[in-house]
């Protein structure tokens, strides 16, 4: 099956206003000063209004949305007439039948939709995105250039349905979380690893390439280490700058431009020191890697997630199994990356090569690790390919063998487990953030159906409808 992933993504976004309440709130406050000044029928009166506004808080506004199917992430079957009640920005109730708002309360249609819990994408780049002149551009850019692009990614990314995601490296991506967070702009609720750690001339080595006199000798503050020391404080330096996830290189990799895309590039003892380091801060890690050595030294060393996973072999998946790591397999890039490297000049002839050469196996990989029994989490390293299009990654899951709903858990409650959330995010359950996506369609029947997102919540607020 062939997309085009140059292919426009219309949004429908809703402008959020203050409910009600909150401007009652904010006019009562406002005339706080003058209350010492007024008469006392005023002053009588200001108190009433201060009495209605502590009554109108007590019977906050509800949200139902009615869905005509209902997937909760959790059940292996999709339910029909259902409502799930909101409340502030929690899932109050789920509840049979259509239920009936309240006179205070709103309701929301979906009774023609299929809805299920906001989707997660665990494997994105928000602060850049694929083009012919990305190489050149690293000279050319600021972190002020990416950061203004990765507002419009993040949106993208929302809007499309994935309310909670992983970013897998970039430096202004922990600056954009907190513009996100803060309520600046729009975009998915954001797990960021900063900057990923590697060792000299590995795939996290941003000088590879450089000629001699502009390498230097870059260490663990921008994410380059070697030995055990090194790595523990590389770790460190990622906490302190505000990482939530630390990520390695396990191996090499594609883009770069080396021409080994797959050998091992750190040793066990290495791994186990950025493990212990991270567990140590509360951080899991995931590792980047393509190679069968080196994706058994990052399992032998304690990652909670493998990236990628290109050279899979037997050995690997027990080792999956034993240490009860996750596959985020990313078939979506490997796809990308091969379409692209059709293309004269997009990338670098060795990238072009490595590309051609890796890409096209992630599915078949994805395939063996699914029937081996390793747990799948939803990822698609995105930013690879154009941003909004992560969809597609539920397509070739399924095309790997994968059941719809498998590939829909592997989104949302999988990907939550991954990520430390599951009691956060994931599912359509009481007491869970309320993050609400709706399809038009039955993407049980048609994977293309997750390309129709009309309907996106986010934290109990609406984004698309």
């Amino acid at each position: 099956m062939r997309y085009s992933f140059s292919a426009a993504h219309g949004v429908n976004t809703v402008k959020h206003r203050s409910s009600p309440i909150n401007l009652y709130y904010s006019i009562v406050l406002g005339l706080f000063p003058y209350f010492y000044q007024s008469t006392p029928i005023m002053r009588k009166n200001f108190l009433i209004s201060i009495i209605l506004l502590l009554t109108l808080n007590l019977s906050a506004q509800k949200t139902y949305i009615w869905c005509g199917t209902l997937i909760d992430g959790i059940s292996n079957e999709p339910k029909t007439n259902m409502t799930i009640v909101i409340e502030k920005n929690k899932i109050l109730a789920v509840e049979n039948g259509y239920s009936t708002a309240g006179s205070n309360d709103k309701t929301i249609d979906l009774k023609t939709k299929t809805v299920t819990p906001g989707w997660i994408d665990c494997h994105v780049h928000l602060s850049h995105e694929t083009n012919p002149n990305g190489y050149i551009e690293r000279f050319q850019l600021n972190d002020v250039d990416y950061a203004y692009r990765s507002v419009v990614y993040a949106k993208r990314t929302l809007m499309a349905g994935f309310t909670t995601v992983r970013d897998a490296g970039g430096g202004v991506v922990i600056s954009l979380k907190k513009a996100i967070n803060q309520g600046l702009i729009e975009g998915p609720r954001i797990v960021a690893a900063g900057t990923p750690i590697g060792s000299t001339g590995s795939h996290g080595d941003p000088t590879n390439g450089y000629r001699g006199d502009l390498m230097g000798d870059p260490g663990p503050r921008i994410g380059v280490a070697n030995g055990t020391d090194e790595c523990i404080k590389a770790v460190r330096q990622r906490f302190k700058e505000g990482s939530d996830v630390i990520k390695i290189m396990a191996t090499g990799g594609v883009l770069d431009v080396l021409a080994n895309g797959s050998g091992a590039e750190f040793t066990e003892d290495e791994i186990k020191a950025i493990v212990q380091t991270a567990n140590d801060y509360g951080l899991k890690v995931m590792a980047h890697a393509h190679g069968a050595e080196g994706i058994k030294r990052a399992l032998r060393g304690g990652v909670t997630s493998i990236e990628h996973g290109t050279f899979i072999d037997d050995e690997c998946i027990e080792l999956f199994k034993k240490t009860g790591a996750w596959y985020v397999p990313t078939v979506i890039a490997g796809k990308s990356v091969a379409d692209s490297a059709k293309i004269p000049n997009y990338y670098p002839p060795v990238v072009a090569k490595k590309a051609t050469e890796i890409g096209p196996k992630i599915q078949t990989t994805l395939t063996k690790a699914y029937k081996g029994g390793v747990k799948i989490a939803f990822g698609t390293d995105a930013g690879v390919y154009r941003h909004g299009m992560n969809w597609l990654e539920f397509t070739y899951m399924i095309e790997a063998g994968m059941k719809p709903m498998e590939a829909i858990k592997a989104a949302t409650i999988s990907a939550a487990e991954l990520l430390g959330m599951k009691d956060q995010v994931g599912s359509i359950e009481v007491g869970k953030l309320a993050d609400v996506v709706a399809v038009d369609g039955d993407p049980l029947k048609d994977s293309k159906v997750f390309g129709k997102v009309v309907f996106v919540m986010k934290n109990g607020d609406v984004y698309k409808q």
